[in-house]
């Protein structure tokens, strides 16, 4: 496994990674599927992130995208694929994930393209924005490009409590830790519809508390804090050990390996 030294940058890696990721304006990616979450969405998964979560379940192929099987679509076609997809299965929703679809300028514009081609292929899909919001926070012109986007939604994942628990989570410098809740308070304000999300296994109730209590003092909505779960993989698992956050962070006691 390639090795990266911890915590990094996580604007300087975001420069870095976009230049393995994008060729042109095409953007890679290393498939397109139907998934269940949004009660069904068709789904681009992309390669290549600024930040390396321990729990991530594509962090093989994001810890180096250029070395990943993979394909790079421009815009106009990963639009249509989605489109395509969506109706086959009777969806009106689609999304990007696996990585961060905003990297830099470059991502960004590919992103803004695939929404714009979207809109105008079929105007009622929904697109589902997963992003850390980092770029957002970094970026706000970013934010004010996509703020009259038709029928977007922007799920900002945060990766911690505070900067120590940023930087154990997400592999970057804790400094940057509240990048993604002004990046999310930069989308509110312009109307967007954004909410934070976090990863309940990695947090606890401790967390939760914290991280509710940091957004009242961003004057953000802790109530519409989304929670998930963490999938358990052996490679995550094993993530979690290797930076300690089994026994410092989860507060809920050991990561264990599902049952089922």
């Amino acid at each position: 496994m390639i090795m990266v030294e911890l915590p990094f940058d996580p604007l300087r890696r975001a420069e870095e990674i976009e230049t393995r990721v994008m060729d042109g304006s095409g953007r890679k990616y290393y498939r397109v599927r139907p998934a269940r979450y949004y009660g069904g969405i068709a789904t681009a998964d992309l390669v290549g992130c600024n930040l390396l979560c321990a729990y991530c379940w594509n962090y093989r192929r994001n810890l180096e995208p250029s070395a990943c099987q993979g394909w790079f679509y421009h815009h106009a076609e990963m639009a249509k694929r989605l489109v395509m997809l969506a109706r086959k299965k009777g969806y009106t929703r689609i999304r990007m994930s696996g990585a961060e679809p905003i990297l830099g300028e470059r991502s960004f514009n590919h992103l803004v393209g695939v929404l714009q081609e979207i809109s105008r292929v079929d105007s009622r899909m929904e697109f589902v924005l997963e992003t850390n919001g980092i770029m957002f926070g970094a970026r706000p012109e970013f934010a004010r490009e996509v703020a009259h986007t038709h029928r977007l939604h922007v799920r900002i994942s945060l990766k911690g409590w505070d900067e120590g628990s940023f930087e154990k989570i997400s592999g970057a410098q804790g400094r940057y830790f509240l990048l993604p809740m002004e990046g999310l308070r930069n989308l509110l304000d312009l109307g967007v519809a954004a909410w934070p999300a976090i990863m309940y296994e990695l947090f606890g109730g401790k967390g939760i508390e914290k991280v509710s209590e940091r957004l009242k003092e961003l004057a953000l909505r802790p109530e519409e804090l989304e929670v998930e779960h963490l999938e358990p993989y052996p490679f995550v698992l094993e993530n979690l050990r290797r930076r300690s956050i089994e026994t410092e962070l989860l507060g809920i006691g050991p990561v264990r390996r599902s049952q089922n």
